[in-house]
């Protein structure tokens, strides 16, 4: 899925929980002096103003798929520099000491060769950056293909499953990158969001991996696929007593350095 479809504001409603795992990546990259990075689809600008804040010497560039998204990231940050471009066709005129990559891999496919590719967009010393969500086995994402498999609307789903690419494990990443670079860090994090019950959940997921399945169906569809989706996730998350429910969420995080 490109972002293309996105919405920002949608996104940001959960902006210090999105933005704790970029943050937590940037962490792990070697202090190493960054002339040159760039944000792999920046979004609405929240990943790129902690490079802002680790780097201000830095040339800064943000690049998404989305035009919404970059406009939103151009008013956040005015003086960084943004381009919509995707990322698996993208061909940068420089080379970089920082190529950091937040939640954004797994909607692109092939990492074999687009890890890879992207190497080569690196300067000696420079690292590669990525974290990417790790939930496609989770309740959430089963229940979203089990209301997709509904006769009344199964036809228009083909291509909603296929958004996400299958995330590989650890050792096929370090196998991938070992060979090319001198350190590479690799972890899973499960962090566990704190929502206003069912209905919080479905709210984290309106501003990315619902969309695909929604974005298809009329409005009274959408409110029998939500229903349908509630009922699922009834299933595996119980409230606690205050309402709260906690969102068990995994990723899995890079850090590969030339």
């Amino acid at each position: 899925m490109r972002k293309t479809d996105w919405s920002p504001g949608q996104y940001l409603k959960f902006e210090d929980e999105r933005t704790r795992p970029a943050n937590d990546l940037l962490s792990a990259v070697p202090n190493h002096d960054v002339k040159f990075a760039v944000d792999l689809g920046c979004g609405p600008g929240n990943s790129t103003e902690l490079l802002v804040k680790r780097y201000p010497h830095a040339e800064i560039v943000g690049i998404d798929s989305s035009a919404d998204m970059t406009a939103k990231a151009k008013e956040r940050l005015p003086a960084c520099e943004f381009a919509v471009a995707d990322i698996d066709m993208w061909q940068p005129q420089k080379t970089f000491d920082l190529l950091y990559a937040n939640a954004v891999m797994q909607w692109l496919p092939d990492h074999g060769r687009l890890f890879s590719r992207l190497m080569g967009f690196l300067n000696t010393g420079g690292s590669l950056a990525i974290q990417m969500p790790d939930n496609l086995q989770e309740a959430t994402h089963v229940a979203m293909r089990e209301v997709a498999a509904d006769q009344r609307w199964a036809a228009r789903m083909t291509q909603a499953d296929a958004t996400r690419s299958e995330i590989g494990t650890a050792s096929f990443y370090y196998q991938l990158l070992r060979p090319h670079y001198q350190h590479v860090d690799i972890w899973l994090t499960i962090y566990h969001h704190p929502l206003q019950g069912l209905d919080g959940i479905i709210e984290w997921f309106n501003g990315s991996a619902l969309r695909p399945y929604l974005s298809p169906l009329n409005s009274d569809e959408r409110a029998d696929f939500l229903d349908k989706y509630r009922q699922r996730l009834a299933q595996s998350y119980e409230p606690m007593d205050d309402g709260v429910v906690l969102l068990p969420f995994p990723r899995i995080f890079i850090v590969a350095t030339r």
